[in-house]
């Protein structure tokens, strides 16, 4: 196994591309700590983590909390003893219907949505470096998006944070290889997650959308899995990617990550259908 009795905290593990993290690296052997808003969510994946015979926490964090991430850290060490990844899955646009344009948004708007992307992802990653550097060795993983380098909507405060993610991983993966700690950031395309419930309900609209989304932007032709997401996390957690570090890797489909001229425009289509 690829993780044997490593300890991994994912957060926003309860769904979507966290849980098929969660669950792949317990099918690899690790420990694995799941922590997002939703507890029950939480729960839930450590729960099928244990009935296929592996070892998992439950917490509920707001990653935008100082106090919430050292009690799940706290937790973490006191029944595992050590951390040896970290994968920063948590992230999205609760709440914003869509909304990100200039002239759409308040200050208030703007420092919510940059402490769940960036700010939050910051905070945990900083909460397990004193016990990654003690032990001189770790993984850690960001999760950005394709649109902080190539949107195809405009939706500022969300995609300015995960630019920021990738600036952070950079630094942080010059920094810290001299302590043997990796840090690499995943850029994902397309995928079909709980992420685009806040956009678009789940139905035939968005099943639609979705073919027509896959048909003109993604050169492989099919929106992406949290599974896609998950093997190359695998990767980048694993002694695979022994020698990598301060990386950006595109999980889109062959997608590329510079701007290209866009046949299909996610807005104009949401918008023609009075969705946006």
């Amino acid at each position: 196994m690829l993780l044997e009795s490593k300890v991994a905290i994912v957060t926003g593990g309860a769904k979507g591309m966290g849980r098929g993290i969660a669950l792949k690296f317990a099918q690899e052997g690790a420990n694995v700590v799941v922590c997002d808003l939703d507890l029950d969510g939480c729960k839930s994946v450590a729960g099928e983590v244990a009935a296929a015979g592996g070892k998992a926490l439950a917490f509920k964090t707001d990653i935008t909390k100082s106090a919430e991430i050292a009690e799940m850290v706290k937790g973490t060490l006191a029944e595992f003893g050590t951390i040896d990844i970290l994968i920063n899955c948590a992230g999205g646009v609760p709440g914003t219907h869509a909304s990100g344009a200039t002239g759409t948004f308040d200050e208030a708007e703007w420092n919510r949505i940059i402490g769940i992307n960036l700010t939050g992802p910051w905070l945990v990653t900083d909460a397990v470096l004193p016990t990654m550097k003690k032990s001189g060795s770790g993984k850690i993983v960001f999760i950005s998006s394709m649109g902080a380098v190539s949107p195809v909507v405009p939706v500022l405060h969300y995609h300015a944070a995960k630019a920021g993610i990738i600036g952070l991983s950079l630094n942080l993966a010059f920094e810290l290889a001299p302590l043997d700690i990796r840090v690499n950031t995943i850029v994902p395309g397309p995928i079909e997650t709980t992420f685009w419930d806040s956009l678009l309900p789940a139905g035939p609209e968005r099943d639609t959308f979705f073919s027509a989304l896959a048909e003109h932007e993604v050169p492989l032709k099919r929106m992406g899995t949290a599974d896609d997401i998950a093997g190359a996390a695998l990767f980048l957690a694993s002694d695979l990617s022994a020698y990598v570090t301060g990386q950006t890797l595109c999980v889109a489909g062959g997608q590329p990550m510079q701007s290209h001229n866009t046949v299909f425009n996610i807005e104009r289509y949401l918008k023609s259908r009075g969705l946006l």
